[in-house]
Order: structure tokens, then sequence, then C-alpha cells
């Protein structure tokens, strides 16, 4: 249980920075919502910063999570400090010139990128000028990311959460001062992102250097561990790059304006950032606290607790996720109303939005399982079956976008993305159950069946608490509000029904509350 409180409160603090940059997440695109809409520009910044964040993924935060993560951490444990840092300057030196290289061709071949990933700008000279320019300039954040993303794994592989996960807070808080300043136009959006960049990075740099770090430029290029984090970080690559090109297959079927209609880049970008609130808050804070934990557990083949810890997580998931898919599906509309309605997101801006988000949380449950499920994967140095089962997601997803759009346009394509990740969810499952043997999957069972009827029960009460229209009004300040009576008894009705319905997990945190409060 020591271990479950360790990863728990890693966790917690990593889920806090992650609200608040969340938090200022959803005011950034309610300011490009409110003054871009669905529209040109907006369709132009969620296309161009999309190319670099499939870079991020590559070489940064994926690539960090899959092998800096679990190598840095056996070297933290089995090495002195010195042959630590010796590997942490070895990695640098090559990550730096892999990421310069990839910004310059980048910046070079940004017109042919931007006509790949989204062929119907092409229709469109204005929007297909206004994505390549943005692209150009942004695409020095892959750098930038790319580096900020290094310095967390090494923080989190010595235990240090804090600082790293508050880092994209600054991002956040530059787009919107900058899109503030600027308004409508992508010089504001561009600056936003390349400072936040340099800020991301900036605020790390203090606390690797209070841990021990030196920077030794291009002294080194060879080092052992080098080529074991090369050789789990390859597939992960491979695994990544099918994850973004899901990503980008539904920016290639949303840009064909004549088959899902105007806006459906905007659209899908809108809602599927409401659906990675949860994800970003809760599974992605829990996957990287748990990672070390799993990683120690796999080093000293103590499989018992691995599969304690995976059961753990899994269960903690469903918890968070079960209702977040039900209060999405149930009140996508005033959800979307309230923070995007106003100025050029208009009355159809809403409706569109709201209906890709209901189809979208359809899959939040498996997108947020299948986090833990691959932590668990790399936490054993396999990178190699996640990536496979990737292939087989980003197969399933082009398929099903291409039947499916034609009948339930934008919300086709949102659908498709839900049933592509719980079959990934799925099959990660049953590969890990077969590896690892009984990870105690009847509790795991039993728990999702408990959570999804309080989140029923709770989806019933929000239904319910909407039709009364408790607020009602058209200003900004009384449909918030109307939204948080909403939310706020959906959340006490799920706590009631989680005691009705005996689910454990809601007894284990009332527990730790009365312990930490002092509540008898």
């Amino acid at each position: 249980m020591s271990t479950h409180k360790s990863i728990a409160k890693s966790a917690g603090v990593i889920a806090i920075a992650t609200f608040v940059s969340r938090i200022l997440g959803f005011l950034r695109d309610i300011v490009i919502a409110r003054l871009f809409g669905i529209y040109v520009y907006a369709q132009a910044f969620v296309i161009a910063f999309k190319i670099p964040n499939l870079f991020r993924d590559l070489v940064g935060e994926g690539a960090s999570n899959a092998a800096i993560v679990p190598v840095f951490t056996e070297y933290n444990l089995k090495h002195s400090k010195k042959e630590f840092w010796e590997l942490a300057n070895v990695v640098l030196n090559l990550l730096l010139v892999v990421l310069s290289a990839i910004t310059i061709l980048g910046i070079i071949f940004s017109p042919i990128i931007v006509r790949l990933i989204a062929p119907g700008f092409i229709a469109s000279p204005e929007k297909l000028a206004a994505t390549i320019k943005l692209n150009r300039i942004i695409f020095p954040y892959v750098l930038l990311i790319g580096l900020t993303a290094y310095s967390m794994g090494i923080l989190n592989s010595l235990k240090h959460f804090a600082v790293p996960a508050f880092a994209p807070c600054l991002l956040n808080i530059s787009i919107i001062v900058f899109a503030l300043l600027f308004g409508e136009g992508i010089k504001g959006l561009a600056l936003g992102v390349l400072v936040g960049g340099v800020l991301q990075l900036a605020v790390q740099i203090p606390v690797l250097y209070k841990k021990g770090f030196r920077f030794h430029l291009f002294r080194s290029f060879k080092h052992p561990a080098a080529k074991v984090i090369a050789k789990l970080m390859l597939p992960r690559v491979f695994s990544s790059a099918i994850y973004q090109l899901n990503n980008f297959v539904d920016s290639i079927f949303g840009s064909l304006a004549w088959i899902v209609g105007d806006g459906g880049v905007a659209v899908l970008y809108f809602s599927y950032r409401l659906i990675q609130f949860p994800i970003g808050i809760f599974s992605n804070a829990l996957s990287q606290a748990i990672l070390p934990a799993l990683s120690a557990h796999a080093l000293e083949e103590d499989h018992a607790k691995l599969r304690l810890a995976l059961s753990w997580g899994l269960r903690a998931t469903f918890f968070v996720m079960l209702p977040a898919t039900v209060a999405f599906m149930v009140l996508a509309k005033p959800i979307i109303s309230t923070l995007f309605g106003g100025g050029r997101f208009d009355l159809s801006s809403v409706a569109l939005t709201a209906n890709a988000l209901f189809f979208y949380s359809i899959g939040l449950t498996a997108f947020g399982g299948t986090k833990i499920l691959q932590s668990c994967f790399f936490s054993l140095k396999d990178t190699v079956t996640p990536t496979k089962i990737a292939g087989i997601a980003l197969v399933v997803n082009i398929v099903l976008n291409s039947i499916l759009m034609f009948p339930l346009k934008i919300g086709g394509l949102a659908l498709a993305t839900s049933i592509s990740g719980i079959n990934t969810f799925l099959i990660l499952f049953f590969l890990l159950k077969k590896r690892l043997g009984d990870f105690y999957v009847g509790e795991i069972v039993v728990s999702f069946l408990r959570i999804l009827l309080a989140s029923l029960s709770m989806g019933a009460v929000c239904y319910f608490l909407w039709q009364r229209n408790l607020v009602p009004g058209l200003c900004t300040l009384t449909r918030f509000l109307s939204l948080g009576i909403l939310l706020a008894g959906g959340l006490i009705s799920y706590a009631i029904f989680c005691f009705i319905f005996r689910v454990r997990e809601m007894h284990e945190l009332w527990e730790w509350v009365g312990k930490k409060f002092n509540v008898p």
C-alpha cells in the first residue's frame, strides 16, 4: 500500500498541475474560439500546431515515457550520480542534433506537409497560405518542446514531478496573452506558441542544475545505455507516429468540407480538447506517476506487485473516466455552448461541436485505460507490442472514417476514433493478461460494473437537472452558473450512487479523506 500511496501522491501533484494547465488551456481555446470561430484562422492554427506536436510526441514526451524514464530510473538505482549525468549529457547531445534537423526540414517542406495533412485546404488558397505561413513560424517549437520533454523525463526518473507538470501552464498563458494582444490574426498565435515553448524549457533548467546536471555541449555521443534508449525508442517512435497518424487521419477527413461540412477540422479540435481534459488531469498524471513504480517492480522481477499496481491503476481510471464519459454524453450541448459559445462561435458551431463531443465521449474510458496499459508494457521494456496494436488501430480508424463520415458527417469521424480506441484497449488488456497472468481481472470487472451503474444513475440526474433549466438566462455569467450547478449536482449524485452500489474505490477515497482531515 505504501507504493500505492507514493504513486497516488505523485499523481496528485501532476493532476493538480495538469488541472491548472487544462483550465488555462480552456481559457486559451475560449479566446481562440471567440476570436476565430471554426473558420479560416482557427482551422489554420489547428493544422499548423498539430504538425510540430507530431514530432513532439515522436522524439519528446512519448520517447520520454517509453525509453528515457525506465532506463534512467534503472541508472539512478544501480549506478553512481556521475554515470547518471554522463548518460544525460549524451542523450541531450543526440537529441539536439535530431531535433534541429527536424526543425530545419519542417520549415523548408511546410507547403508539402500541409497539403498532405489537410488536402481539403487546397481548394481554399487563403486557408492553405495561412496554414503554411503559421506552420513555418511555429516549427522551432519542435526543438523547444523536445528539450522540455527530455528535461521532464530526467526529472521524473528522479521522482521530481512538480515543475515539469506545471510547465505547460506557461504555454497556455503565453498563447492567451499574445492572442489577446494581436487580436484576429495568426501573428499572435505564432508568437504565443514560440514564447510558451521557451518558457516551458527555461523553468526546468534551474531544477536540473540543482539536481546535479552540468551541460557539456557535443562532448560525447556514445554511451552503452544510449543504445538501449534508442532500441526502446525506435518502436515507440513508430507507435507514436501511428498514433499521430490516427489524429491526422481525422484531420484529413475533417478537411473534406464537401462531405463532412465546413469547419470540420476546428470542430474536431475543440471537441477533442474537452475529451483531453479528464485524460490530461487524471490518466496522464496517473500513467506518468505509475511508470517509475512499475519499472522498479519489473526491474526487481516482482510481478506480484506489478500486477497489483496495474489492477489498482485501471480501477482508479474507471472510477474517474466512466462518470466523465456519461457526463460528456448527457451534457455535451450545454458544455460546448457555455465554454465556447459567443463571438464568431455561433449556434451552428455549437451544434456541430456538441455532436462530435458526444461521439468522442464513447471512447473516453478506453483512452484513459490504454495509457495505464501502455505504461505497464513500457515498464517491461516492451515498446514493440503497443506499436503493433497502434497499427491495427490506425487501419480500423481509416476504415471506419471512410464508412461513418457519410451518414454521420463530422460525428462519424469522432465515433470512428472512439471505436478504434476501445478496440486498442481490449487487445492490450488481454495481451497483458496472457503475459502477466491474472492481475485481479475479476476485481477489475466487478469494479467496472459497479462504477458504470453509479455513472448511469448520475447521468439521469444530470439530464433531469438540465431539463429543469435551474438558472435561465443568456448572459455568460448565468450560463456558467447553470453549468456549474449541473456539474456539482452530477458530482454529488455520483458520490451518493457510489456508496449505494458499494463502489470500492469510493470507500477507499472516503477512508483516505477521513485519515487526512481527521473526519470521523
